[in-house]
């Protein structure tokens, strides 16, 4: 069976969910495309980098990236560092001829995004695959949705709301990690979170074209924070910490518009007490509705304008082995996938694309996408008025 070496840049949290998914394919879809092996693994703490080799099971660590593009037996990089390097690392793995997955947003600001872009497109002509990690829009629930949607089952589509709320930053205490710096980040709540559910959005209801916002920062300044990896709010810091200054943002509400006419709101934040990784989609069409809710990922909420009137309204569909990787996770319905079975599909696709030669769905494109949309949401909160999205 064929084997592709795996370079792994970023030995934090998403840095582990990659080992994860990259151990766990074989493991559910069997036989496999190709069987991952870890190759190298990067960060740039040493400590970090050595106990990553050790924990991970790679055969060696590096502190320098450039280490792993130069590697001619590195087939496949994985890039799970901060935004502000996604571009150099991924461009220069794609004209090294490596296949590359990178971690949402695809870069910190809109020019880097287009660079990637070209970059795969070019790269592409070669059979080279890119992959920008947006795997909430592989959820089985969220992939029936599509085909309930792609069928006519809910008519025209009329509107559509997403949220995404946490809780992880609303402690004033949690320290500043570099998703709270622009400079690495490129943007706060917007590019972290509201991501990915303007990608469920314009998966399930297409191409956003003009957008109306409002940005909020709740918390204008948090203690600085103390070594290598970001731990996503789970460590406070004392009030007589030392405190610098946040500038990206922490809410973002927006008004959408649609190339095919439909409208929608999306809302995110990360100061939601109470909200962990609280993922909603409600869709209403002309048809029928329907609704998710992440934080029961294994279900999917239906109704349809054609069901007899003493029983229409909203019913709950369990998804398993008769739905999208159903086969091939936990064959009970309604508790067949949790996040790592979820990370390992997308690491399936991105494998499969990669051994069969196309490019998979949230490729570099898509990821540009994305981005253009985050632009326009800025752009109007600045200008405090409807933007177009660029085309």
């Amino acid at each position: 069976m064929k084997k592709l070496n795996v370079g792994l840049v970023g030995a934090g949290f998403m840095g582990k969910a990659h080992v994860v998914a990259y151990s766990n394919m074989p493991k559910f879809f069997w036989p496999a495309p190709a069987v991952p092996v870890l190759k190298t693994v990067c960060d740039i703490e040493p400590s970090i980098a050595e106990e990553a080799k050790d924990r991970f099971g790679f055969q060696a660590s590096c502190t320098d990236w450039h280490d792993i593009i130069n590697d001619p037996e590195i087939d496949v990089v994985s890039i799970c560092t901060p935004n502000n390097v996604h571009a150099p690392i991924a461009i220069a793995a794609l004209q090294a001829g490596k296949h590359v997955i990178c971690e949402k947003p695809i870069a910190s600001n809109l020019d880097d995004a287009k660079a990637m872009a070209d970059a795969a497109k070019e790269a592409a002509k070669n059979g080279i695959v890119s992959m920008n990690a947006y795997q909430y829009r592989r959820v089985p629930a969220i992939n029936l949705a599509k085909k309930f949607i792609d069928e006519g089952a809910v008519g025209e589509i009329l509107n559509i709301r997403c949220t995404y709320l946490q809780s992880w930053s609303a402690d004033p205490d949690s320290p500043l990690s570099w998703r709270f710096q622009k400079d690495i980040a490129g943007a706060g709540t917007l590019g972290d979170i509201a991501s990915h559910v303007i990608d469920i959005a314009q998966y399930l209801a297409g191409d956003i074209e003009e957008v109306v916002s409002m940005v909020k920062t709740y918390i204008k300044e948090r203690p600085v924070q103390e070594g290598g990896v970001d731990l996503l709010g789970t460590v406070k810091l004392g009030a007589d910490a030392p405190r610098k200054e946040v500038d990206v943002d922490d809410e973002d509400s927006f008004l959408v518009k649609f190339k095919n006419g439909a409208v929608g709101s999306i809302e995110a934040t990360r100061n939601a007490w109470g909200r962990n990784n609280f993922i909603t989609m409600e869709l209403h069409g002309t048809k029928g509705s329907i609704a998710f809710n992440y934080e029961r990922l294994n279900e999917l909420q239906v109704c349809f304008a054609d069901d007899p009137d003493d029983r229409r309204g909203f019913k709950t569909i369990y998804t398993g082995p008769a739905h999208f990787h159903g086969e091939v996770t936990w064959n009970i319905p309604g508790m067949n996938i949790g996040y790592g079975e979820l990370k390992t599909i997308e690491m399936y696709e991105f494998i499969k694309a990669v051994t069969e030669g196309y490019q998979p769905s949230t490729n570099f494109e898509v990821g540009y996408r994305v981005e253009r949309v985050c632009d326009a949401v800025m752009r109007s909160a600045q200008n405090k008025a409807w933007m177009k999205v660029e085309d």
